[in-house]
């Protein structure tokens, strides 16, 4: 992954590398491919490179089966073959769905990660995870397929709004939570200039979340142990996503899905008392909310959560935060929660919140 002011000039670079014929797929939403789409392809075709735009309608409700396989219509008609690559060119969604294209696209070509939002830049793009939502969950279609290269440039983010800008900053305060809690504060002590685009902090924060995600992912790939605390948030978030039919932005819903969770993990015993209030400071710097009027729904998000792809035999597991900055390690890197369990400490506590 490269990190900084221009580097998107290296896309061609990059694109040949993993490109043989020279060809490549960019897969963007129509959002983004107005604003961007002539730059990167001009970029790419200026050194011998055919671009092949590939594009679908913006949101969350287009990261579907059905926007898949519209996608990779796209590609077959285009006659691409095992020697071209994916470029994802836009956020979080694209890249989940790029992703997947490229994963099971002739059985698996390279992708290349263009993202063009703080979510995406400080998280999405980072891990290898891709895939689709399905009517009984977010992302339970999907698979593991890393980029070959990432080129995350602050330079995208001047056309996106504040509230764009700060949903991104709820998985940078999340790394923090988790791993390291001086990076934490120090993200809420400069949330201002963060919003504000300021380049010189923008690339300390995207750097800084790529190397705590990165030291994550490097030594459990496939999810199968720590990387598991990287659904921080993530348990209530998804469940409060899928309640608002999408419409609750991802970088809200995680920001109410951490302190919900840390205050579930207070009631269980596992988290220090008052680790709930530090993360609702760091996310009230952002201007993100903590909590959501769902949070009164605690049976229906309760069997939401259950229907989660992190459930293990019918029993949710959340991730063990025992306080800011440090996690429960081996086999207790989760604790483990029954729906009745959950309903009764969302309807005692989180609510209250």
């Amino acid at each position: 992954m490269r990190v900084g002011s221009g580097v998107r000039g290296m896309l061609p670079g990059v694109v040949a590398s993993a490109a043989a014929s020279g060809r490549c797929a960019i897969i963007a939403d129509e959002r983004v491919a107005r604003l961007w789409y002539d730059e990167v392809a001009a970029s790419l075709a200026s050194h011998g490179l055919e671009p092949v735009p590939a594009f679908f309608p913006p949101g969350e409700a287009s990261k579907t089966r059905d926007s898949w396989g519209a996608l990779t219509d796209l590609l077959m008609d285009a006659r691409l073959g095992r020697d071209c690559c994916v470029v994802s060119l836009g956020g979080g969604v694209t890249g989940d769905l790029a992703g997947f294209v490229a994963a099971t696209f002739l059985r698996g070509v390279p992708f290349v990660q263009l993202p063009t939002t703080t979510l995406a830049m400080i998280d999405a793009s980072v891990g290898g995870k891709t895939g689709v939502d399905h009517p009984a969950g977010k992302n339970l279609v999907g698979a593991f397929h890393a980029p070959a290269d990432v080129l995350a440039d602050p330079g995208f983010l001047g056309t996106l709004d504040v509230g764009l800008r700060a949903q991104g900053y709820a998985e940078a305060v999340k790394h923090g939570v988790i791993l390291d809690a001086p990076y934490a504060e120090w993200l809420a002590s400069r949330a201002g200039a963060l919003l504000d685009g300021d380049a010189e902090a923008v690339e300390r924060a995207v750097v800084r979340s790529v190397e705590l995600k990165a030291e994550v992912v490097s030594g459990d790939e496939f999810e199968a142990g720590r990387r598991q605390i990287l659904n921080f948030g993530h348990t209530v978030g998804h469940a409060l996503e899928l309640e608002s039919g999408y419409t609750l932005p991802h970088g809200h819903a995680v920001a109410v899905g951490m302190v919900a969770e840390a205050r579930i993990g207070e009631e269980l015993g596992v988290t220090a008392a008052g680790t709930a209030n530090e993360i609702r400071a760091l996310v009230g710097a952002f201007g993100l909310p903590a909590s959501h009027p769902s949070l009164a729904c605690a049976d229906r998000l309760a069997a939401l959560m259950v229907r989660d792809k992190k459930t293990r035999s019918g029993v949710v597991h959340i991730v063990r935060l025992e306080e800011l900055g440090r996690t429960g390690v081996g086999d207790a890197t989760t604790v483990p929660v029954q729906e009745d369990e959950l309903v009764r400490i969302i309807e005692g506590s989180v609510v209250e919140d």
